[in-house]
């Protein structure tokens, strides 16, 4: 009997659930519709250690987060930071950043971009190549995702994965 009493418990509160109103609610607040996220994958700011004589190129893996298909490309900018780090690794001399084919790109205003087609969620990488620079000694920078913003769309960061300090030793 008491197996049954449970039965039945269950049947009704399955019933009582299943029955409530379902409310669509909207995916979120139009004042965020054209707002997105660019971070590093795994989302943290963990140093990474790589030796000088690398030929292999260095691959930072970024997801762009959106949850949309627009009619324009959202930019998401990074740039090289060394100010007060000790040692500063140096653009040209210790490393250069490149494309997937190994070409160096040149920053505009001290900034690379990366694009997001129709600011379409999708992951993107951006590639050092190491110069294995003869100076002895550890060098040490940080590339820094920075926030983008426009009249058409916001590129923000999240304070836990903006930043990949980079060491070469």
């Amino acid at each position: 009997m008491k197996l049954v009493s449970y039965i039945i418990t269950l049947v009704v509160t399955t019933l009582a659930f299943s029955a409530c109103e379902k409310k669509e609610y909207p995916l979120g607040l139009e004042e965020y519709e054209h707002h997105y996220y660019a971070a590093y994958i795994p989302n943290n700011n963990t140093q990474v250690s790589v030796n000088k004589t690398q030929a292999a190129l260095l691959k930072l893996p970024v997801q762009f987060y959106s949850s949309f298909t627009r009619e324009y490309d959202a930019v998401a900018n990074y740039a090289i930071v060394t100010t007060g780090i000790p040692n500063p690794a140096a653009v040209g001399v210790d490393f250069n950043i490149v494309d997937r084919n190994g070409t160096v790109i040149q920053p505009a205003d001290g900034k690379y971009v990366m694009t997001f087609p129709k600011a379409v969620r999708m992951m993107d990488t951006i590639y050092i190549k190491l110069l294995n620079n003869p100076a002895p000694g550890t060098r040490k920078m940080e590339i820094q995702i920075v926030e983008n913003k426009t009249s058409q769309y916001y590129v923000d960061i999240f304070s836990t994965a903006f930043r990949r300090p980079v060491e070469i030793k």
